[in-house]
């Protein structure tokens, strides 16, 4: 699956085929947020949850860039 394909799916099946197909690889907790990383076929889904409610508070989808060193464990410079 392309990242173009899975934007065209409604946002219903973006999230059952991140939980489906997905493969996790890492999460990182700043604050009260939670983030969880997804890779799918060439692309990722970084879904966010409210560690308080345990609820989704959304998700974004990227390829690389400062979304995924989010989750590279190098301190970032000041």
């Amino acid at each position: 699956m392309t990242l173009y394909e899975y934007k065209m799916l409604s946002e219903d099946k973006q999230y059952d085929t991140v939980f489906a197909k997905g493969k996790f690889l890492d999460i990182v907790i700043e604050g009260s947020s939670k983030y969880v990383l997804y890779a799918i076929d060439k692309f990722f889904v970084e879904v966010e949850w409210n560690n308080k409610t345990d609820e989704i508070v959304g998700k974004g989808e990227f390829k690389c860039g400062d979304n995924l060193d989010r989750y590279s464990n190098v301190p970032k410079e000041i």
